[in-house]
Parts: structure tokens; C-alpha cells; sequence
């Protein structure tokens, strides 16, 4: 795939990028110098090799999932300036 000036500024306008009229042609050789990369790396064989998100396949540590009230209602009442009945008071907002 090979990319033209007018591609580039097309791109850059999707991109939100403003590029001078000068520069879209050193632009459009990095780019397909980018591509061709891109081209290069569908060559590999990669049959047999399974995907990984990293270099390192461990599993994340994991908690039981149980529902608790934390237990600490009186040390978190504790920190409210004027509770009621064991809850949190607030002023009234709407009439």
C-alpha cells in the first residue's frame, strides 16, 4: 500500500492534525516506510504460537467473592458530624 500526498493531508485532517503543504511529502515517505514494516511483519509464521497480553503468564491473585457490612459502623459514624438513630444525617436540599 502505498500512500499519496493528498492521503496524508486526508489523514491529518482526521487526525486533527495541521501539516503545511511542504511537509506532506516527507510525511507520506515516513509513513510508507511505516507501512511497509507493517507489510514485513505479516510475513512471520506465527502457526502454533497462542496470543499473550504479556511476557509473563500468571494469573491475578484473587479474594473470596462474600458480601460483609464491613462491621465497622460505629467507627465510620464516628466521623460524621451529627449521626441519627446509626445513620448519617444530611440537610435537607429540596423543599
Amino acid at each position: 500500500m502505498s500512500l499519496d500526498t493528498k492521503a496524508v493531508a486526508h489523514i491529518a485532517t482526521l487526525a486533527r492534525i495541521r501539516v503545511p503543504e511542504q511537509d506532506l511529502a516527507g510525511l507520506a515517505q515516513e509513513l510508507n516506510g511505516i507501512m511497509t514494516w507493517v507489510e514485513q511483519l505479516n510475513e512471520v509464521d506465527t502457526t502454533g504460537v497462542e496470543p499473550m497480553s504479556g511476557v509473563e503468564q500468571r494469573g491475578l491473585p484473587q479474594r473470596a467473592d462474600v458480601v460483609t457490612d464491613g462491621g465497622q459502623a460505629g467507627k465510620i459514624l464516628a466521623n460524621a458530624p451529627e449521626p441519627a438513630h446509626g445513620f448519617f444525617t444530611v440537610p435537607k436540599v429540596v423543599e
